[in-house]
């Protein structure tokens, strides 16, 4: 199913260029520097049940999809918050998703678990209804072997370190659990504050009071709540192995408040009392506390802007969070960072790693912003652009401005660990594509692009990252 030169030029020139260049890239380890696997998989290593909970429930790119053209997702055995009735035979499961197979034509996800049915399960027959349970079967038999328990998938895919993202109110257990098991994979943790940065997060108020549980701090006062956040983003450090930090919020809005003017907005978004206006203001304000932190302890920031989450109140009541509703949203940034740039944007020290969602501000905001001050970097194509057109828009807007340098590489963000491989090939495909037509122009010297893909694909996220 998978054709040698997928997603290289047709032109024959750049094409042989391309093959060389990936012939450098193919079999370098994966840094995967953030993402939302499961750390307990590599805590535990057991078995994943079946080939429905390794591929469809966990993964909200295909059951949304299945979801947009009205199959529901207690069909499709997604869990409810409510404990409610959902479809628990995997082999119905994996049947829908075969039935519309159709769906997914010209699709990431269609290219990305071709990939791995192909590469990672040995299927050489496209998925179908008619091979559905064919391809199952294969599937399922090759989960019940060791092979394929989640630490041994890990080596073979030639995964040097992976990073998961957790609440600071997660007790890190399973990371606890990996370090102490004497495994060599490597498995860090992210720290992602937005349940007790946000005011309209749901739960916030309690979230508050267990964070000053969990840390022995008086959470129910400025001092006090941010030293709670720090206390967190150390043991994060020292029980996770977190290089990084990772924000979530709705924009990319920054303050720099008085410590007045901020204690008064925390105390409103305690009391509940606090408008939509001034829990906007509240997160840009602990974005810029965030940075100090961060200039303070090392960990990176990344800052992932412009999704209106759960957009679906209906998904949102019967399923929870993460389930396929997140639309993207149009986001400015040169005057949203200016006050978190006044202060802390020319630290050299201080790494901000910006994505963003609206493809119209590439060239002309955050190529320029991250083409001058020190402390910016820009993240690959994010979500529903991480495909082969946004991959190829991203380097066609922001390299002439920024340059490859002031970015960071790949990272897969992704809940699916058998995608994992498919989208670095992804990424390192497109890279070289790109680089082989600057090479057929006579704007890049060969030797060159073979250096510049091997940092595109490996050292520029190691780097960025600290891994």
């Amino acid at each position: 199913m998978l054709h040698p030169d997928r997603l290289f030029p047709s032109d024959p020139t750049q094409r042989a260029i391309a093959r060389r260049l990936y012939s450098e890239v193919s079999a370098l380890p994966i840094v995967s520097p953030h993402g939302h696997t499961d750390p307990s998989w590599f805590a535990k290593d057991e078995a994943f049940p079946d080939p429905a909970a390794l591929f469809v429930k966990p993964d909200h790119y295909a059951f949304r999809m299945l979801y947009s053209q009205g199959i529901s997702m207690e069909s499709l055995g997604v869990p409810r918050k409510d404990g409610g009735p959902v479809e628990t035979d995997s082999r119905k499961i994996w049947r829908l998703l075969a039935a519309n197979w159709h769906l997914f034509r010209g699709t990431p996800t269609r290219m990305w678990l071709d990939h791995a049915f192909e590469t990672v399960f040995g299927v050489t027959e496209r998925l179908s209804a008619e091979s559905a349970d064919r391809i199952y079967d294969q599937i399922e038999a090759c989960l019940r072997t060791p092979e394929y328990r989640p630490r041994a998938l890990f080596e073979r895919f030639n995964i040097e370190v992976l990073a998961t993202t957790e609440s600071p109110l997660d007790p890190l257990e399973h990371h606890k659990a990996i370090r102490a098991s004497g495994w060599k994979g490597r498995v860090v943790t992210a720290f992602r504050p937005d349940p007790v940065v946000d005011p309209e997060f749901e739960g916030f108020q309690a979230n508050v009071e267990q964070l000053g549980a969990i840390t022995g701090e008086n959470t129910l006062g400025w001092t006090g709540y941010l030293a709670a956040l720090a206390n967190r983003r150390r043991t994060f450090k020292e029980v996770g192995g977190a290089t990084s930090t990772d924000h979530g919020h709705p924009t990319a809005l920054t303050a720099d408040l008085s410590r007045a003017e901020a204690e008064a907005l925390f105390d409103k978004a305690l009391r509940g009392t606090i408008t939509a206006a001034e829990a906007e203001l509240f997160r840009g304000q602990m974005l810029t506390e965030m940075a100090k932190m961060s200039l303070e302890d090392g960990l990176v920031m990344q800052i992932h802007p412009g999704s209106f989450r759960n957009h679906n109140p209906v998904v949102f009541d019967r399923f929870g969070r993460d389930k396929g509703a997140d639309i993207p949203s149009q986001t400015e940034y040169v005057r949203a960072l200016k006050p978190l740039l006044d202060r802390f944007g020319n630290e050299a020290k201080l790494t901000i790693i910006l994505f963003t969602l609206d493809e119209t501000s590439y060239s002309r905001e955050l190529a320029p912003l991250a083409g001058h001050y020190p402390a910016l970097r820009l993240g690959p194509s994010w979500w529903f652009h991480d495909s082969p057109e946004g991959m190829r828009r991203f380097r066609e807007m922001v390299t002439e401005t920024a340059g490859f340098y002031n970015t960071v590489g790949f990272n897969d963000d992704t809940r699916a660990f058998c995608s994992i491989p498919a989208r670095h090939d992804v990424a390192r495909r497109i890279d070289v594509a790109f680089l082989a037509r600057l090479v057929a122009e006579h704007r890049l010297d060969e030797d060159e692009a073979a250096e510049l893909a091997v940092d595109l694909a490996y050292r520029l996220a190691k780097n960025a990252y600290k891994l």
